[in-house]
């Protein structure tokens, strides 16, 4: 458990270097662990991060009657007698992608009953979009004293066109209907890669989705899931994290054991600073010892650049002397970061979902994390600046990057972790 006055200690101005494999992504791990709801046969989760939200989707599974249990970085997953619907908000509270929890109860027990989620505090992020999905559907909704209860009476079935794709909307459709009679099509699905994997795994365990990787996905529900042992993507958002902190300290990176296909939009954004970038079959390195200049970067659904790291870039395109812009179209008031980045001496301002940046050095400062990837973009300016930094809120940072300061000393970096509470007041970080 982080302790919240947990701080990290960077000494910046230390150029990354080395070679780092990439751990598995958050995002799918969090989902194919709702998908072993389906089933009555175990299922095992291959090198999965510990990471506080993993933890309290176990909670979650754990609280509903899955039994769990680790066997090194191994997840063992069993939902063989479940022992009710309700996720109540005690344990969603902690986390947004507990709502998706719903497509699976419904799926496998005719009924869920799942409080609002909580999580970031950034902006909204409303659920809506799920609920009318199931709707249509065929499901009855209903709001009860701060839950929601999902039911129906026979399979799920139709058509259901999002009106902007959804990335939780989606994969809350796909385990509400993998598992049933009925034929589904989803409209204007989202087309990232964790949506990807986990029809990758559904498909795996019996079921039938056609479309993955396309804004068209067709459900023909099974009777049956089987067990399945898998292995997710790599987190292609702590990849992007990292070659930025490395193109920002002016380092040379390579990453290894991930799908550079995940991260074409952020390579090229790289490239259009300068940095030298080589793709492999599954590595990357990137090379910014050169020199860079800036660029505008857009974040966008897949295949855009994702909006989880809009953050570092922005933290990132405040090394480079010169004007930089980044956007958000996805969720325009997720910059909570840029307070906290001008105590470094980075220049920006904002104006609705677009940030203007005038790049230039970075100094070392006293900064606090308010959500994961704001976290991550402190990180890489800290890194960058000149100088010591304290970055607290890493209650935060735990949520998005599994063993970061081990990791970041592996390539170079002068980091450490404190947890003492004392420290807490010195430097205005308090409850």
């Amino acid at each position: 458990m982080t302790d919240n006055h947990d701080v990290l200690l960077i000494r910046g101005g230390t150029p990354l270097a080395g070679e780092l494999p990439v751990y598995r992504a958050k995002n799918s791990a969090l989902l194919l662990m709702l998908a072993s709801l389906l089933t009555d046969e175990p299922v095992v989760l291959k090198d999965i991060p510990r990471l506080s939200d993993v933890l309290v989707s176990e909670e979650i599974l754990r609280h509903v009657g899955v039994d769990t249990r680790w066997d090194g970085d191994d997840l063992h997953l069993h939902a063989a007698n479940l022992r009710g619907h309700h996720a109540p908000y005690s344990l969603v509270s902690k986390m947004r992608a507990s709502f998706v929890i719903m497509g699976a109860l419904l799926a496998r027990t005719g009924e869920a009953r799942v409080s609002m989620p909580g999580g970031c505090a950034w902006g909204p992020r409303p659920v809506d979009r799920h609920l009318k999905a199931f709707e249509a559907l065929g499901a009855r909704i209903e709001e009860e004293e701060g839950d929601f209860y999902a039911h129906r009476s026979g399979p799920l079935a139709g058509t259901v066109r999002f009106e902007a794709p959804t990335v939780g909307g989606t994969q809350n459709v796909l385990l509400a209907t993998a598992l049933g009679a009925g034929e589904v099509v989803i409209e204007n699905a989202a087309r990232e890669p964790e949506v990807t994997d986990l029809v990758a795994m559904l498909n795996a365990m019996g079921a039938d989705i056609q479309g993955a990787g396309t804004s068209t996905l067709t459900v023909r529900g099974v009777k049956k899931l089987h067990g399945v042992t898998y292995r997710p993507i790599a987190d292609r958002i702590e990849a992007g994290t990292y070659l930025l902190a490395a193109a920002a300290t002016r380092g040379k990176l390579t990453l290894t054991d991930l799908e550079p296909e995940n991260l074409t939009a952020v390579l090229e954004a790289l490239a259009a600073t300068g940095v030298e970038v080589e793709r492999g079959a599954r590595q990357v390195t990137i090379d910014a010892t050169g020199p860079l200049h800036p660029t505008d970067v857009e974040a966008e659904v897949f295949p855009g650049v994702p909006t989880d790291l809009q953050a570092p870039f922005a933290a990132y395109l405040a090394t480079i002397p010169g004007l930089s812009h980044v956007t958000d179209h996805v969720y325009p008031d997720r910059f909570t970061h840029v307070e906290e980045l001008a105590r470094t001496g980075a220049r920006m301002t904002l104006d609705d979902n677009r940030l203007e940046i005038r790049g230039g050095p970075l100094r070392g400062a006293a900064m606090h994390a308010a959500d994961i990837r704001a976290g991550g973009a402190l990180v890489v300016a800290a890194l960058a600046a000149e100088g010591a930094s304290e970055i607290g809120g890493l209650v935060y940072v735990d949520r998005g990057y599994a063993d970061l300061a081990a990791r970041l000393k592996r390539v170079g970096a002068d980091v450490e972790r404190i947890s003492t509470p004392e420290l807490a007041p010195a430097i205005g970080f308090g409850d």
